[in-house]
């Protein structure tokens, strides 16, 4: 008995209905088959070893579950607040977001730099999780997001740059380089069953590098003046820390605690606060990744909390915004053209010439049941940049006016972008055969 794997929909049909393989037993696997029989192996053009794909661990899963229902849910609350925004709530609405809590932060800062330190945070853990056991474990598998990240940040970078270089608004460079990982999925969800497991991997692996980059987007050039006695401290708090990691103290509050800490350090030093969160999750054990491990413990406490709460309260508190008479126009400004462009054609573009520079020069190749349409959809879903774009955008500009015309720019863009990703997916994505 002889066992081979066919890769391949078409060939997998067309060899369970030949009378060669009559003897053959084929099974179907995923968008491939087995075949375990006598059979002539010189008759199957493909090649014979599996692929080395991982299998998704149930941690991942459910991060693809909420991050897609997250997206969901980030779009409903995008369209409520900018309906409570532009109602005869909206004076109301915006106020609650913009009144002063005790100690001197508005509502909206303090989900900006406090609850998305939580976010970021998680970020953190699922670009530690993808290095040491996913997608980004082996390197060439892990070229090709990187690469796909490169291109994806730096194209969108350039088309702004062109539009508003030796302008005030060339800040903005930023805005149309993030992926909002949350509502690609969800919109990615949309296309239900005939989305292959691997392509969701892709897309994910892809933001989570996308998300790295724009962290240190933030710290090079969206950080104040700095603080050093502030930096110090949280320095000293971090290398505290990481002694603790080395002794193998693993309780959870050694790290959060003292990680609370730093937050407050960071928010005083001129570094954005946020980053505590990047830094803090490699600081928390990873040990052997396993149900016990404090990270894996630590992620999957946070994904719920993150995915249905901050993200949500987020989109209300951001994207309350009263839309100006000729808004319309003001896409036509050299920021706004910049952000758009970049995110709606740059994104793309980068993301599949980087992805097909990687693969050509042999550093990396497709991942299984992934083809170069479906590269070229997910670059158009990449475009969704949202939670991050905005983020930069209030870091990026001072001006209401500026930020209320980018956060415009970035909402026209990212639909924009879903629609015609959703639209190329469905026409490239096959059906999945019924059970």
């Amino acid at each position: 008995m002889m066992t081979a794997w066919v890769h391949d929909d078409k060939l997998y049909r067309r060899l369970a209905d030949r009378a060669a393989f009559r003897d053959s037993s084929v099974l179907p696997c995923d968008r491939c088959a087995v075949l375990v029989g006598p059979y002539p192996l010189e008759d199957i053009p493909l090649p014979v070893p599996p692929p080395s794909v991982r299998p998704l661990t149930d941690l991942f899963r459910r991060f693809l579950r909420s991050e897609s229902q997250s997206g969901i849910i980030l779009m409903a609350c995008t369209l409520l607040s900018l309906l409570l925004a532009n109602s005869a709530f909206g004076p109301g609405y915006t106020h609650f977001w913009h009144s002063l809590l005790p100690g001197g932060m508005s509502v909206e800062h303090l989900i900006n730099d406090g609850l998305m330190t939580l976010f970021f945070l998680l970020v953190g853990l699922e670009i530690e999780r993808e290095v040491y056991q996913g997608s980004l474990a082996d390197v060439r598998a892990a070229l090709l997001p990187i690469f796909a990240a490169v291109g994806g940040m730096l194209c969108p970078a350039l088309i702004h740059a062109l539009f508003n270089a030796g302008e005030p608004t060339q800040r903005g460079a930023g805005i149309p380089t993030a992926t909002d990982i949350a509502f690609a999925l969800g919109v990615l969800s949309l296309l239900g069953s005939r989305v292959p497991p691997a392509l969701k991997v892709f897309l994910t692996a892809l933001a989570i590098m996308d998300d790295l980059g724009a962290i240190v987007v933030i710290a090079v050039f969206y950080s104040g003046g700095l603080a050093w006695g502030w930096l110090g401290a949280a320095l000293a708090v971090f290398a505290g820390l990481a002694v603790l990691n080395r002794r193998g103290v693993n309780r959870l509050r050694y790290y959060l605690l003292p990680g609370l800490l730093a937050w407050f350090c960071l928010l005083h030093s001129g570094v954005h606060a946020t980053l505590t969160g990047v830094i803090l999750a490699f600081l928390v054990p990873f040990r052997d990744g396993g149900a016990s491990s404090p990270s894996h413990i630590l992620e999957h406490r946070l994904t719920g909390v993150v995915a249905y709460g901050v993200l949500p309260l987020f989109a209300l508190a951001n994207t309350g915004i009263v839309i100006p008479e000729g808004w319309l126009d003001g896409l036509a400004s050299a920021n706004s053209l910049g952000i758009v462009l970049g995110l709606a054609v740059g994104k793309p573009v980068g993301i599949f010439l980087f992805t097909l520079l990687a693969v050509k020069l042999g550093l990396s190749r497709l991942p299984h049941g992934v083809g170069w349409p479906q590269v070229l959809g997910v670059g158009l879903l990449g475009g969704i940049g949202f939670t991050m774009s905005m983020f930069v955008t209030m870091l990026a500009f001072a001006d209401p006016s500026l930020v209320v015309a980018s956060k415009i720019a970035i909402m026209a863009a990212s639909v924009l972008s879903a629609a015609a990703g959703l639209a190329w997916l469905r026409l490239h994505l096959r059906a999945a055969p019924a059970a």
